[in-house]
């Protein structure tokens, strides 16, 4: 799980661990996510399922895409699909993946890069490994979150960023026991390269063995944790590859390696988000996410009309 990294964390800048008057986030859950496939068939592992909506806004999903090692002919993507009324977010740890859309946007991500695309009105869009990878076949792994966007904002014109590896936020713990990848979002005055429409933040970290990272939270934002790889603790809480750790109310959080790790994984793996509440009704329907069944007709409507662009000639 290379993502990006640095031969020594402790030339980064640090984060502070908060204040003695910082109130700890309990644990108010840990959830196992169930197996699936998506697309063409490659393997996912459904992050928030079975989470209540009122502790994911504004997030909506999250896919785990891999951890698979493909043989020559196999690498799957996904065919040419629709979204409308949020963002998806990609998130490469190893291999590559070709992104194309409708409006223009796309490019080749590569471990370490995200692709940002803002569908909102709606577009057109595939995700496909090359030919290059098809034929030799190897390691696939990444994730795909789905963040909601505000009514204000659900048919604002489509965006794509391209968010290279190189140009993440680098930064280590106070001890220097955790590399923290920001990808959005602020910790502690260090601000992520991702543009938000809704306030959130996304941290890749890795743990060493027995360290322990804590974090100033806003106190306005929700906490969630992602185990990629590896075992650890949230609180009083152990979680692993898979699991999701839901926080409560508070102004920090911290996570905590286990002192011994697996042979493939000799670190914790884990992905770190919070995001500010929208508040809104949210109605989702497959690919559309909108305020109201009325809202969610008329996109598929819309699609069905070909009002969401089309399948570049050639595709």
């Amino acid at each position: 799980m290379p993502a990006v990294t640095v031969e020594n964390p402790l030339t980064l800048p640090r984060v502070a661990r908060p204040g003695d008057g910082a109130a700890p986030r309990p644990v108010l859950a840990v959830s196992t996510a169930p197996s699936g496939f998506e697309g063409e068939g490659f393997p996912v592992r459904r992050a928030f399922a079975g989470i209540d909506y009122q502790h994911l806004d504004p997030f909506i999903m999250m896919d785990q895409m891999g951890e698979v090692e493909y043989a020559p002919g196999e690498p799957k993507g996904t065919p040419w699909h629709p979204h409308r009324g949020f963002e998806t977010v990609t998130y490469l740890i190893d291999g590559t993946f070709v992104h194309q859309d409708s409006h223009g946007g796309g490019g080749t991500i590569n471990g370490g890069d995200t692709q940002w695309m803002t569908a909102g009105s709606g577009l057109l869009h595939i995700e496909a490994p090359p030919e290059s990878l098809v034929v030799s076949g190897g390691l696939f792994h990444g994730l795909q979150l789905w963040v909601n966007l505000p009514r204000k904002d659900k048919l604002m014109p489509p965006k794509y960023q391209d968010i290279g590896g190189g140009n993440v936020t680098l930064l280590t713990s106070h001890d220097g026991g955790a590399l923290l990848r920001v990808i959005a979002g602020d910790v502690d005055g260090h601000q992520g390269p991702g543009r938000t429409h809704t306030p959130i933040v996304m941290i890749h970290a890795t743990l060493n063995p027995g360290a322990e990272l804590t974090l100033p939270w806003r106190s306005d934002f929700n906490a969630l944790a992602y185990g990629l790889a590896g075992g650890g603790t949230a609180g009083d809480r152990a979680f692993r590859t898979g699991q999701s750790v839901v926080f409560g109310k508070g102004d920090s959080i911290t996570v905590r390696a286990d002192e011994s790790q697996e042979s493939r994984s000799p670190n914790f793996e884990v992905v770190l988000l919070g995001g500010q509440p929208i508040r809104e009704p949210m109605m989702q329907y497959g690919p559309f996410v909108m305020n109201t069944r009325a809202e969610l007709a008329q996109a598929f409507d819309d699609f069905k009309a070909g009002r969401l662009g089309s399948v570049p000639a050639g595709q």
